[in-house]
């Protein structure tokens, strides 16, 4: 696929998808119609080994880019890691050591490639070039910026004026990552909304080294499940990659419906018609848990694979829609010890179902119990030799057999 399969409107529609800024518009289209492969930048520092949904939002920009036949450069930042990115920090970070940038690195690789496609993705570390900079070098690269504009970062602005400790280091980040711009030879570079100054950076420095200054694209920070913060592990309102499809499953039904809109435009590859369409669909009565499935199906598929998908709901654990039967459905024979019958507060009793028998009975008269998908009451009762698949509240499920 090559760009020239795809007019400039399309390519400016899909690449906008999304996006919080593009600097400057004028640019970006300036390069669209040279009509060749643009170099497309994203930097990702090796900081911890495990994507969520969030860090995806970025990757999927990329994913966009690549579709459309431009040439993918996943940054993997060994050398900046070892300054510490200050972005939205309030005190100095710690640097990585040599050991974890190599695991996070190759874990890193890993994961963004069931995303992107690994045979038309170049990965470059930049160690690659920084190695081989002399303290001369790094002396000229400093000089390109004064210390008043290095304040004028909202995070170190904040962090003079409260007289939280700035390291001298910390000033080199976003020379360091301007200058991958350069080595690149980069024509748009990607990045969350808390990168937009370090990205800056690379524009002013190619100009500054003679080069044409690339776009600078920002994507907006996914909200986590909770529909405010930030999507992050520490806060436990994310959804990783790696997460099992039915916790995944469960996760993302989970989310607020005030989501549903931004996760579809952020995360899902369908194009933006069908998601209006969708969107549609649900102001005009459809369950939003319906509108959710059709999203986490398409991620569990996307990170695991579509047998996954098709059986996410089934998994142990989840809330199962009416109907549905988990996978792992335990099969249980009960003995009906000289009775004529077992009735179905002593079934939910001998097949655990139930704490004890006065739970049993609750549930069976706030219609909490279906055998074989149809509620009963309390004179239900099974016979020698049937059998019937039980459910007691939203998780208890077993077939059973009376022997």
């Amino acid at each position: 696929m090559t760009t020239q399969t795809h007019t400039l409107e399309d390519q400016l529609a899909l690449i906008e998808r999304g996006t919080q800024e593009v600097l400057s518009r004028d640019d970006l289209i300036a390069k669209l119609k040279l009509d060749r492969p643009l170099r497309i930048k994203a930097g990702f520092d090796p900081t911890a080994p495990d994507l969520h949904l969030g860090h995806t939002v970025l990757i999927n920009k990329l994913k966009h880019f690549q579709d459309l036949g431009h040439e993918i450069y996943f940054l993997i930042g060994d050398y900046t890691a070892k300054i510490g990115d200050p972005s939205g920090k309030n005190s100095t970070r710690p640097p990585l050591t040599d050991e974890q940038i190599k695991v996070n690195a190759e874990t890193y690789a890993e994961q963004v490639f069931k995303i992107l496609d690994k045979d038309k993705t170049r990965i470059v570390f930049n160690s690659e070039w920084f190695k081989d900079m002399s303290a001369g070098d790094m002396i000229q690269l400093s000089s390109q910026l004064t210390v008043s504009r290095m304040l004028e970062r909202d995070d170190f602005s904040k962090r003079y004026a409260a007289q939280t400790p700035i390291a001298i280091h910390e000033f080199l980040y976003p020379l360091v990552q301007g200058y991958d711009s350069i080595a690149l030879e980069a024509d748009v570079e990607l990045g969350g909304t808390d990168q937009t100054f370090n990205i800056l950076m690379g524009r002013t420095l190619q100009g500054r080294y003679g080069q044409e200054p690339q776009v600078c694209i920002t994507v907006p920070i996914l909200e986590g499940l909770d529909g405010v913060n930030k999507m992050s592990k520490s806060l436990n309102n994310y959804v990783g990659i790696y997460d099992a499809p039915g916790t995944m499953y469960q996760k993302l039904l989970s989310m607020p419906d005030t989501l549903i809109r931004r996760y579809f435009e952020f995360l899902s590859f369908k194009p933006m018609d069908e998601i209006e369409s969708l969107m549609a669909e649900m102001d005009n009565g459809r369950n939003p848990q319906e509108i959710k499935r059709i999203l986490a199906e398409e991620l569990i598929e996307r990170f695991h694979d579509s047998n996954a998908a098709a059986n996410a709901h089934k998994s142990a654990g989840n809330v199962l829609a009416d109907g549905e039967l988990p996978v792992d459905l335990p099969e249980i024979t009960l003995d009906l010890e000289g009775a004529d019958a077992l009735f179905i507060t002593q079934i939910l009793n001998q097949a655990q179902l139930a704490k004890n028998n006065s739970a049993a009975k609750d549930m069976v008269k706030r219609g909490a119990v279906k055998v074989d998908d149809e509620v009963v009451d309390a004179g239900f009762s099974l016979t020698s030799g049937q059998t019937a698949v039980i459910q007691a509240g939203k998780k208890g499920y077993a077939k059973v057999t009376v022997a």
